[in-house]
């Protein structure tokens, strides 16, 4: 999920907790009869509210069915916003009159979690193109050993596989978030002869 995406998100969550924060203070202060031109026995739905209802009656069910349509889609948009990948397939490098030079971004973080997997701290990587072509960004998931100095692995990651990557697409500038895990070492399987 994307800023944007977390950004909307908490926005539709702000408004709906607002929105139900009024309605549950009306209630209550109707129940503690607040409101003196209604008596807190007499029914939610009097004759103002059905009203409407009587007096438009084929066409405000249109209304209603209508909105709660459009509400479903936007409920819809919302579920597919939250599984939105927003990986890079593709980087174009370079384009002129001889040709056109692609690289394949998996290949290239495949290299780089391969990279990152040599060094002895490190226990397993991923990693993930994000962003567009011309602002790439890296997005890496590590497993490190619990024992094992941060700095190293920081070391790891930002002098080698970063810049590695950076001069494999040639991208002066390439953000990278590493989301790190500590896990106990794997411990060595001895053989007797």
């Amino acid at each position: 999920m994307d800023d944007k995406t977390a950004r909307g998100n908490r926005l539709g969550l702000l408004i709906v907790g607002l929105a139900l924060m009024v309605l549950s203070a009306l209630a209550i202060a109707r129940g503690a009869r607040a409101f003196p031109q209604a008596p807190a026995r007499s029914p939610l739905v009097d004759g103002s509210v059905r009203q409407p209802f009587a007096t438009y009656d084929p066409w405000l069910w249109w209304v209603i069915a209508a909105a709660g349509i459009v509400l479903a889609l936007f409920g819809l948009r919302w579920l597919l916003a939250q599984g939105r990948r927003e990986k890079l397939g593709g980087m174009r490098l370079d384009g002129g009159p001889d040709g056109v030079t692609e690289v394949d971004t998996g290949s290239v973080t495949d290299a780089a979690a391969a990279e990152a997997g040599t060094h002895p701290a490190i226990i397993n990587a991923t990693a993930d193109m994000i962003g567009t072509s011309a602002h790439p960004a890296v997005r890496m998931k590590v497993t490190v050993a619990e024992d094992a100095p941060m700095s190293a692995v920081r070391e790891q990651l930002g002098g080698v596989v970063i810049p590695h990557m950076r001069q494999a697409l040639e991208a002066e500038r390439m953000p990278a978030v590493a989301r790190v895990s500590l896990e106990d070492a794997p411990r060595r399987r001895r053989t007797v002869a």
